[in-house]
């Protein structure tokens, strides 16, 4: 017996195969690759990032890499390549990219808004200004950290020191402080309050606070994204669901934070960041200073 397809299908069959083949095909927009800060180097930041990755992905076409870099110096080598497409970055990282390398704000991340840069030394020191850390060895944080190493060499300018030890991380710096390796460190208000309770029982005491307020950090995109693709992934992660977004640490409706005062003190430090390997460290140029540089009491 020979099957007869019916007439009408067939027809409705042929042309749903013609409108198929008419339709415009999703094309792939190459790799986005994500740029963090991972301190403590576990692997929960894969899964904190796991459902952004896949929402980007889908919405934009696009292959997502998350790549977590251990430190801010780290983080500095793959702004410098230009290897990152977006950037979850701390304030002093953001105003490189920005002002160094033609990254692009977008959102403003999820942080305190009220973060300043402190000195730290212990309860027992003797030292009690600023100026007295002239001749002494002082723990720094990395390169890209805004608290732990742009605002207090900022505040540091016009000072020798006997050495700089760069701490890894916030929690390092005081640790050598705790130790008696260093008679002073710079972080942030908020990492004290963290850590201070796990060196009892040394207690440490505030020597001085920067008077200005960090920015938050941003997210940012990178400069080798083609403009329109600029925007529509700006597009995207603004219509993130706010769960989502917040489990990542941005906000998707917040207003970027002025950088022009961060901006500043890193172009003001770079002039002396050649010095910082030597000893004794000499934290000035040979020519005359800006107005408003110094140590500000």
């Amino acid at each position: 017996m020979v099957f007869r397809f019916p007439r009408r299908l067939f027809l409705f069959h042929v042309l749903g195969l013609a409108f198929a083949s008419c339709q415009p095909r999703r094309k792939f927009e190459g790799p986005l690759t994500i740029g963090v800060i991972n301190y403590g180097g576990g692997e929960q930041i894969i899964n904190q990032y796991a459902k952004f990755n896949t929402y980007l992905g889908e919405k934009t076409n696009s292959y997502i890499q998350l790549e977590p870099a251990f430190n801010e110096n780290k983080a500095v080598e793959r702004l410098e390549a230009r290897a990152w497409s977006l950037v979850f970055a701390p304030p002093g990282l953001a105003a490189i990219a920005i002002a160094r390398h033609q990254y692009v704000p977008l959102f403003p991340l999820v942080g305190i808004s009220n973060l300043r840069s402190i000195f730290v030394v212990r309860k027992d020191s003797s030292i009690s200004e600023l100026k007295q850390l002239q001749g002494q060895t002082v723990a720094l944080g990395q390169l890209g950290s805004a608290t732990g190493y742009y605002f207090p060499l900022y505040n540091l300018y016009g000072t020798t020191l006997a050495e700089i030890l760069f701490a890894p991380t916030p929690k390092a710096g005081l640790e050598f402080v705790a130790q008696g390796k260093v008679n002073a460190c710079a972080v942030s208000e908020a990492d004290l309050s963290l850590y201070a309770s796990q060196f009892s029982p040394t207690e440490f005491r505030i020597l001085f606070k920067d008077p200005h307020y960090v920015p938050l950090g941003v997210v940012l995109i990178g400069p080798n994204i083609e403009r329109n693709r600029q925007e529509f992934i700006r597009k995207v992660m603004s219509e993130l669901p706010s769960g989502l977004a917040q489990e990542v640490g941005y906000v998707p409706n917040g207003q970027v934070p002025d950088y022009k005062y961060m901006i500043s003190v890193v172009d003001r430090v770079s002039s002396i960041a050649s010095n910082l390997q030597t000893k004794p460290v000499r934290l000035f140029e040979s020519k005359m200073p800006i107005e408003g540089t110094g140590n500000r009491q």
